[in-house]
């Protein structure tokens, strides 16, 4: 059994230094760069104040002193809205090394196991009618997805999930694979993508997304947006005649123009503007990872098929999402009490509700393109941070599909326990056995090897790297009974629930090679007929070609093992118990468990169990 070839792990792209220490190394020197940059911030936002003090007191001074000409309050406005575009400059820059010093901080919390309630959990995908995704604790805190998802915007998401939901065949498995090992090494790549706009997150999923980019224009037709133009033009002419000693009534009538014709079209306007806040700032994300993502050069083809698409017919999509990103800018300045004022006369929010209408006729066909692209890109950048900050994680080998499907891991373990708790523990499915069936005591770790074995499935057939020596397997579908729960709503008991699960899972296997992870087959109901039924059940998955594991606490279920071999064999995890307390070592041994703890542990808590038949168990 090889793994597939995995290259040196490197600290940053040219580097050799240890992922830990080269995390700790950057961390420090970001935290350095944002209380410099915080620094720069504090004098801007002085000068700031300062202009607008001396600009009060000019204004003040040419209204009513006749110091000067009103034209020379236009310098300190100049200035004002220079220190205003650079202060906002320096914020973001702050922002971004904030950003990234988190970014460091959350890679280290995952290298020490303290990750577990950190960063996004993924509820929104949480369907309890999957046949593995709750089983497996794919999503919720503390879940694979929380681990794994390091993505920017809500289609990285949702393509990382898809991706833990849907096992891949072994092309695209070792194509992903491909990419993650290409992008592996890029620790500057992923600070930029972690600076792109993490708390900048808009609730705005990806249909919501293509909707509006895609959606019939609120605002169209060249004469409103002529009409706009020529009034702005008449009403600053008219300012400028009253200026130079006009009659009052030229403003006036300008003024009476201008507000007739924004109340014509201030519920649209403002529909349009506020509409394309949310799009706007996950856009604004979207168009950073473009960036970055178009600065790479690649290796890997999936990504630099990725690359070739990330552009418009006419230039990078950063550039088009820039224009976007400015409007929406422009608009905000209107809140600025300085410049409302401009604002009014200039039919700012008109303009500018124009020009959204504008961008999206020319960009929104291509959006849910450009999401695509971006999502798949994250989710592989997502896979390589894991790869880059679990050097002895290998990539498995993935082997041509067969019935039945083969799984052998040497040394393998749970990416969701801490590595100095975790027991690893070797297994191997195929022609046989195809089933093993394991026995044992309560709390030895019988799920818990049912939860390995999928989640690395589920993480090798996603591109991953597994928590294990060696891992080598083929594509299957997976279903699993690890987590069934009765429904009040539905009025389904937990048995009927857990036999409608495994319907569906015959289903899958009739349909090509599947991997199947049952807990306590059928254990609400008699021993008669759970072993019976689980001697059913295990006959039709042996002849569809399925492979998987078994667990029981009922001893007879070991017996069927014995009558099914060597397609099906048993065994066990052990434990004893020392001074009234129970003892594991959660090592795989072979053949069935010949005693239960159970009684044991009624009386290890304080039940008033006879010694006696705590003898016998």
């Amino acid at each position: 059994m090889t793994a597939s070839p995995t290259p040196p792990i490197s600290g940053t792209r040219n580097g050799s230094a240890s992922p830990r220490s080269t995390y700790e190394r950057l961390r420090a020197e970001r935290q350095r760069d944002a209380a410099t940059l915080g620094q720069q911030a504090d004098r801007i936002s002085h000068a700031r104040l300062g202009t607008f003090l001396g600009g009060a007191l000019l204004t003040w001074g040419s209204v009513y002193g006749a110091w000067m000409s009103v034209w020379w309050l236009a310098a300190p406005a100049a200035v004002f809205i220079a220190l205003v575009v650079a202060h906002d400059r320096v914020l973001s820059a702050r922002d971004r090394v904030e950003r990234a010093v988190a970014w460091y901080e959350h890679g280290l919390a995952r290298m020490d196991d303290r990750w577990s309630g950190m960063g996004q959990t993924g509820h929104q995908f949480v369907d309890p009618d999957h046949l593995f995704s709750q089983d497996l604790d794919l999503f919720g805190t503390g879940s694979l997805f929380q681990l794994l998802n390091t993505a920017q915007t809500r289609a990285g998401e949702s393509t990382l999930a898809a991706w833990l939901l849907t096992p891949a065949d072994r092309h695209t498995a070792q194509d992903r694979q491909a990419a993650v090992l290409d992008l592996r090494p890029r620790v500057d790549m992923r600070e930029q993508l972690a600076g792109a706009g993490a708390d900048m997150r808009a609730a705005v999923d990806p249909a919501t997304l293509v909707q509006w980019a895609e959606s019939a224009p609120t605002l169209s037709g060249r004469g409103p947006q002529v009409t706009a133009v020529v009034l702005t033009v008449l009403t600053l002419l008219a300012f400028l005649i009253w200026n130079q000693g006009g009659s009052i009534a030229v403003p006036t009538g300008a003024l009476l123009a201008m507000a007739l014709f924004v109340r014509m079209f201030a519920a649209r306007t403002g529909h349009v503007l506020h509409a394309a806040d949310g799009p706007a700032r996950e856009l604004v994300v979207l168009g950073e990872v473009c960036r970055i993502v178009r600065a790479e050069q690649m290796t890997s083809s999936r990504l630099s098929t990725i690359r070739s698409a990330l552009t418009t017919t006419d230039g990078e999509i950063t550039d088009a999402v820039r224009q976007l990103q400015r409007l929406l800018e422009r608009h905000d300045w209107a809140h600025n009490i300085m410049f409302t004022p401009i604002a009014v006369l200039l039919f700012w929010h008109v303009h500018l509700a124009f020009a959204v209408e504008r961008w999206r006729a020319r960009h929104g066909g291509a959006v849910a393109r450009w999401l695509d692209g971006i999502g798949e890109f994250e989710a592989l950048s997502a896979l390589s941070a894991y790869a880059y900050e679990h050097p002895a994680d290998p990539f498995p080998e993935v082997v041509d599909p067969t019935t039945p499907p083969v799984f052998e891991a040497a040394d393998l373990a749970h990416p969701l326990i801490p590595v100095a708790e975790a027991v690893p523990n070797d297994i191997t499915l195929g022609a046989e056995p195809q089933i093993r069936i394991v026995s044992g005591s309560n709390m030895s770790g019988k799920t818990t090897l049912l939860r390995s074995i999928g989640v690395s499935a589920v993480m090798a057939l996603m591109g991953a790297p597994v928590r294990a020596r060696q891992l080598r397997l083929s594509p299957a579908r997976l279903g699993a009974t690890l987590r069934i729960e009765d429904s009040l709503q539905a009025g389904r008991s937990r048995f009927y629930a857990e036999v409608l699960r495994l319907g569906q899972v015959v289903d899958l296997a009739r349909a090509g090679p599947t991997l199947c992870l049952f807990d306590e087959l059928f254990h609400g109901t008699n021993s008669h007929d759970r072993t019976e039924g689980a001697r059913g059940l295990i006959r039709s998955l042996l002849a569809l070609g399925a492979t998987g594991l078994v667990t029981t606490h009922d001893l007879a279920l070991a017996e069927i093992a014995d009558d099914l071999a060597p397609q099906t064999c048993n065994v066990h995890f052990d434990d004893t118990l020392v001074e009234g307390e129970m003892r594991f070592d959660y090592r795989l041994k072979p053949g069935p468990v010949t005693r239960s703890n159970a009684l044991a542990i009624m009386r290890a808590v304080g039940l008033d169990i006879p010694s006696g038949a705590l003898e016998s168990a």
